[in-house]
């Protein structure tokens, strides 16, 4: 979802850890060209990369030849419409609320349904892959013209759509709730809940290909829904297993064994097996804590802080607190009481003071067999998960999934499995997810400032975790549950909001979104060699710290899933065409871009697809996708950047050397699709044969509840009813399949 870089919906990470790379002395001169010098490669002595490491190969001829992009750059936009360069067309799949059966209705577009929505498509659609059916309903890698789309879905910030007059809040109608809500502490009615609860989640739907292309099918039994309220166990190493459950002890099950729901579900990996996993990303602000009989624990209260859990209300002057309010309903039912921590009762048994401890997860799916159940892979670590990518699988050796943390100044990590990737897996469901999931080791990243990197290990056995003295850690259970407070005792890199990552295929490199920092925890005098950037955007939008974000991308040393080092780079630096020294990649107007959120690489083609959640140079475009062609990791230089901003309203300069990849200019990078007004792009699968390109279109007219109130909305947008789809008024977020006019391949 767009978050401007001045209200961030996460908390900002307060552990102070240290950069490592200081600001260059003030009397260094300032750089040539774009206030930047560059240097030799960087590489030399470095001693990390293979001598095997494969260039980018153009997937088309499968040469080493130049690889480039033939579609014409698309310009910038601020018209409410899905806009494709010449010779693309693109047509919706399915929109928020669209029915999941033929006996629930079709979606009024008025907040008229009285049902729960666990019958219809989620709302606020965001990462998605696809999988495909064999004629016996088992997964297959092979296109068979059948499959299943599975989509999240993230925040319910625009629920106001989906009521008639708006949401309700003590009796009053027509509220206007900021993204997490403008809650008033008032109480709130069941059904309205009901449907915010449900719209979270995940969306399972089959689909087939027709003469017309693709369709998803009404009937089908595959047609399902996971959503907030969704029973699945909790599984983590067998060690530990028992101390982990006794972590998520509740009056809903007073053995931690099984919990409910997967919430705020944001980007998404594929395993080698074919199962899904959903991550659970911004969950922290849907709990409050009221006033209790007694206090939580000294731990707990560390750990929520930690993890952004705020206290009601938040603000005691405008009496609002950042949540929608869902434990108020008046019921004992704990469906809705379970969003309140607070210690009622005599122990953790008969209240829900530990709730919060059975969200932050990795949950893996199982698309293709309706009866599976999901489940919460703890061992993944516990934090505002981005994503969880597979590195590239090799027979014999662990595999490795690569997560970031949502949110300013957190980290990086790496999972690796204990089990060896054996191709006999593929199709073996949640019992292949048993095997390599639940057992193995947790790293966290710190880049350092020669362009090499670490994983260090998330485990008590480090004397750094084992003595922390911000959080008193009891065992290993404890490591993972609360992994933020870990890392911090490690001394990970901080970093720019980690978002969504991805892994080329045609190296194994791995590349990761830094959306974007404010002026708090990016300035001259707060840097480091993998954030090294700290400007002030004068114009539009007028913000400052990292505004337009970058990618950074790294390889592991010897091409190994489970090695220890690794050399990094950054591969792109988001920003406006005249932003002068801070536009370090060289964009111009057919390829200018900020805040970088989804990223994934076509396996069709190769190239990088790389979406927007922007709210820095909205005043002169919508949000975007854009694909680049990617060389490799040390293909640039070692650089100098010069930052200078006003902190505090004095002027701060400083200097940071880091390393940049080659320059792509526009033939290695474009604009290929904005979106409407208000809208995150985010999100993107294609069939096997790279013929069609599926991408979400998230929360259109996000801005329209500061726009307007109540039943007399000001809509900032009304796609996709305006382009001819359901019912028009009410914007709606969407997933849209986009083909190439001749029948070819998308991107060539």
């Amino acid at each position: 979802m767009i978050r401007p870089i001045d209200t961030d919906t996460d908390t900002d990470n307060p552990s102070e850890q240290p950069h490592f790379q200081t600001i260059l002395a003030a009397s260094l001169k300032n750089p040539s060209r774009r206030q930047l010098i560059r240097g030799a490669l960087g590489l030399a002595g470095l001693g990390l990369l293979s001598d095997s490491l494969i260039p980018f190969a153009n997937a088309a001829t499968g040469t080493n030849a130049e690889a480039r992009i033939v579609f014409s750059a698309l310009q910038k936009s601020l018209l409410d419409s899905v806009q494709l360069p010449a010779g693309y067309s693109y047509k919706i799949l399915h929109a928020s609320g669209d029915p999941l059966t033929d006996k629930m209705s079709a979606f009024s577009n008025q907040g008229l349904e009285l049902d729960d929505w666990s019958l219809r498509i989620g709302d606020q659609h965001d990462g998605m892959d696809i999988f495909y059916i064999d004629d016996k309903g088992q997964y297959t890698e092979t296109d068979t013209g059948r499959a299943l789309l599975v989509v999240n879905h993230e925040s319910s910030a625009e629920s106001h759509f989906l009521h008639p007059k708006g949401q309700t809040s003590n009796g009053q109608q027509g509220r206007k709730f900021d993204q997490f809500g403008a809650w008033d502490l008032g109480s709130r009615p069941e059904l309205e809940v009901l449907k915010e609860i449900n719209l979270h989640g995940v969306s399972i739907v089959e689909i087939t290909k027709g003469p017309r292309g693709w369709n998803y099918r009404l009937d089908s039994p595959l047609n399902r829904r996971l959503t907030a309220q969704t029973p699945m166990p909790v599984t983590g190493p067998a060690a530990e297993l028992k101390n982990i459950q006794a972590l998520m002890v509740t009056a809903f099950d007073p053995k931690g064994e099984t919990v409910r729901g997967t919430l705020n579900n944001c980007g998404h990996g594929k395993t080698p097996w074919g199962t899904y996993l959903t991550c659970e990303e911004n969950w922290a602000k849907y709990f409050q804590i009221t006033d209790a009989t007694q206090p939580l624990g000294a731990q707990s209260q560390t750990s929520l802080k930690r993890y952004g859990v705020v206290s009601t209300p938040l603000d005691p002057k405008s009496k609002k607190a950042p949540s929608q309010g869902w434990h108020t309903v008046s019921s004992t039912d704990d469906r809705f009481t379970r969003w309140n921590l607070a210690a009622l009762g005599a122990s953790a048994t008969q209240d829900f003071r530990n709730e919060a401890n059975t969200f932050g997860f990795i949950v893996e799916i199982d698309p293709v067999t309706r009866n599976a159940v999901a489940s919460k892979r703890v061992a993944l670590g516990r934090f505002a998960h981005e994503a969880a990518v597979c590195g590239v699988a090799k027979v014999g050796e662990p595999l490795a999934f690569y997560m970031g943390c949502d949110g300013r100044n957190e980290y990086i990590y790496k999972f690796v499995s204990t089990a060896l990737w054996s191709p006999q897996d593929v199709g073996g469901g949640m019992a292949a997810g048993d095997k390599y999931l639940n057992e193995g080791k947790l790293f966290v990243a710190r880049f350092n400032a020669d362009g090499t990197g670490q994983w260090l290990e998330l485990t008590l056995a480090d004397p750094k975790i084992a003595s922390f003295s911000q959080y008193a850690f009891a065992n290993q259970a404890e490591v993972l549950v609360n992994a933020r407070l870990a890392a911090d005792a490690l001394g990970a890199t901080p970093m720019d909001r980690p978002e969504w990552g991805a892994v080329n295929p045609k190296n194994g490199e791995i590349y990761f979104a830094l959306t974007n920092s404010d002026a708090a925890n990016r300035n001259p005098a707060k840097l480091n060699a993998a954030n090294p950037r700290a400007y002030s955007d004068v114009d539009g939008k007028k913000m400052s710290g990292n505004p337009n974000g970058h990618i950074i991308r790294f390889h592991e040393q010897g091409e190994r899933s489970n090695a220890l080092r690794f050399q990094w780079d950054i591969f792109l630096f988001g920003a406006e065409e005249d932003q002068g020294e801070a536009n370090l990649s060289g964009l111009i107007a057919a390829n200018s871009f900020s805040s970088p959120d989804g990223l994934w690489f076509s396996k069709a083609t190769g190239i990088c697809w790389i979406q927007t959640d922007d709210g820095a140079m909205t005043d002169e475009t919508n949000c975007m996708m854009l694909a680049a062609i990617p060389g490799q990791v040390g293909d640039g230089g070692k650089v100098t950047v010069s930052n200078k901003m006003a902190v505090s309203g004095q002027e701060q300069t400083g200097q940071q050397e880091t390393f940049i990849g080659a320059a792509l200019g526009e033939a290695k990078l474009r604009r290929f699709l904005v979106a409407p007004k208000g809208a995150e792009v985010t999100g993107v699968t294609e069939t096997a044969d790279g013929k069609t390109l599926f991408v979400n279109i998230q929360h259109p007219g996000e801005l329209t509840a500061a726009l307007g109130d109540g039943a007399d909305f000001s809509l900032q947008s009304s796609w996709p009813g305006n382009m001819g789809y359901g019912v028009s008024g009410r914007p709606r977020s969407a997933t849209i399949m986009i083909t190439k006019d001749d029948g070819g391949v998308v991107g060539l």
